[in-house]
């Protein structure tokens, strides 16, 4: 029990990394920001393939039916984090960016015969950019007609993240299911700023804010059928509920006189603006011997019906409101699998995992009535067995990851981005015999 008190209390130290955001993308400016992957390491060799595994070693929090397979004797603590650098492209014009952060941080042990427990520390969504451009209003200027011109700038911060609890249960050979409660919190914050070069025209700057504290619930089901001695199928499917977020969202519409510096605001605020969708997934695994595993899964976001908060108008007729038209229904296909000779084998290369993955994401953002981004990601991974003196049942996993993202008239974005994720594996309940 002091263990599992001193891996919560390192948890909760980790929650200062959470703060930084993990993304430099435009596109997290719109929804809840960039949306996170519930991945951990050994999922992220496999780009996310999750719903159909339920491995004895790893903490699979994608499908929380998984928890009932945990092994018995352990306690497994997995910790990741990532290196990512990021290609901007629009119209020729490339920027670069790089991000470090702390992903996940996970446990699992075994509670009861055929119940496993889990607890973790994930990112939701992320939100952080920084970009502006600047156009001269004159389409003709002329010495008696000099040019203005005028710059926009938009940035924003924050992201959500989730603290959650978890449990799955094996009721019978074969059939196990589990449900994740998660506190999901964070703060979501946007500002866009319009200044002239003229003096004499007003600079006008909207902030939008928004706390969110609420929670989020997740339930899973797998059920496994032998094929042969050697091969067996396993089906998994998941729901996540679709709710208000219970959270206001603010805006404040400045216009600050360049000349005299004086200001003038304008608050506007909606209540209850935000509002997560329904998710369904489903997946399939093959395994075959216990040596090779390759699996599909697909996942269906329900965004569509979902409103968003929009200041439109102008002067006195400036309203802001909940409006739809922003989203569309969120598509994902994956495709991987994980090859390893043995566990039971002594040799370190016998003990390797390989993995690779492919995945295509449909696009659910709206931007100017137009389609956003959709994406394209492939990742290749290994689990690296820690064979020492003390522990020979822990896993280092290393992954490299290609992401996507791009639309007909929007920036695209080439990511790479390298995961480290380390799995301890501690035989905390096993009862020794002393002769």
């Amino acid at each position: 029990m002091k263990k599992i008190i001193v891996s919560a209390l390192f948890a909760g130290f980790a929650m200062q990394g959470f703060a930084q955001s993990g993304t430099n993308s435009p596109y997290s400016q719109y929804g809840l920001g960039t949306l996170a992957t519930q991945a951990t390491g050994f999922n992220r060799g496999m780009n996310g393939l999750a719903y159909g595994f339920h491995e004895h070693n790893q903490v699979n929090h994608m499908n929380p039916a998984s928890y009932s397979a945990v092994d018995s004797l352990s306690f497994i603590f997995d910790a990741g984090l990532s290196l990512q650098l990021t290609n901007f492209d629009e119209g020729g014009h490339k920027v670069n960016a790089h991000n470090a952060d702390i992903e996940y941080i996970v446990a699992s042990f075994r509670a009861f015969k055929h119940v496993g427990v889990s607890f973790g520390l994930l990112p939701y969504s992320n939100v952080g950019y920084n970009f502006s451009n600047t156009r001269n209003v004159n389409a003709f200027p002329s010495p008696s007609s000099p040019s203005t011109t005028y710059s926009n700038t938009y940035s924003g911060d924050g992201g959500l993240h989730q603290v959650s609890l978890g449990a799955g249960w094996e009721p019978f050979k074969g059939f196990s299911f589990g449900a994740n409660i998660s506190y999901l919190w964070g703060t979501l914050n946007r500002y866009t700023t319009n200044s002239y070069s003229d003096s004499y025209v007003n600079t006008i700057s909207r902030n939008y804010t928004a706390e969110i504290k609420n929670y989020k619930l997740d339930f899973g089901a797998q059920y496994t059928h032998a094929i042969t001695k050697k091969d067996e199928l396993t089906l998994g499917l998941t729901y996540s509920l679709g709710h208000k977020l219970n959270s206001n969202t603010e805006c404040n519409l400045i216009s600050t006189n360049s000349q005299t510096g004086v200001s003038d605001t304008t608050r506007y605020m909606i209540s209850n603006a935000f509002e997560l969708p329904h998710t369904i997934g489903i997946g399939l695994m093959w395994n075959h011997n216990n040596h090779l595993k390759i699996g599909v899964d697909y996942q269906l976001q329900k965004w569509a019906k979902i409103l968003y908060p929009r200041l439109s108008g102008t002067g006195s007729t400036t309203t802001f409101a909940l409006a739809d038209g922003f989203f569309k229904d969120r598509h994902r296909l994956t495709l991987g699998g994980d090859y390893c000779r043995g566990e039971r084998y002594r040799g370190f290369f016998d003990r390797m995992h390989y993995r690779a993955g492919v995945s295509y994401t449909s696009p659910y953002l709206k931007i100017n009535g137009a389609d956003g981004p959709r994406e394209l990601s492939a990742s290749l991974g290994v689990g690296i067995p820690i064979i020492n003196g003390y522990n020979n049942r822990s896993i280092l996993n290393i992954s490299a990851e290609w992401v996507n993202q791009s639309a007909t008239g929007l920036i695209k974005e080439n990511m790479f981005r390298i995961n480290v994720g380390l799995t301890f594996n501690e035989r905390w309940f096993a009862k020794f015999k002393v002769e």
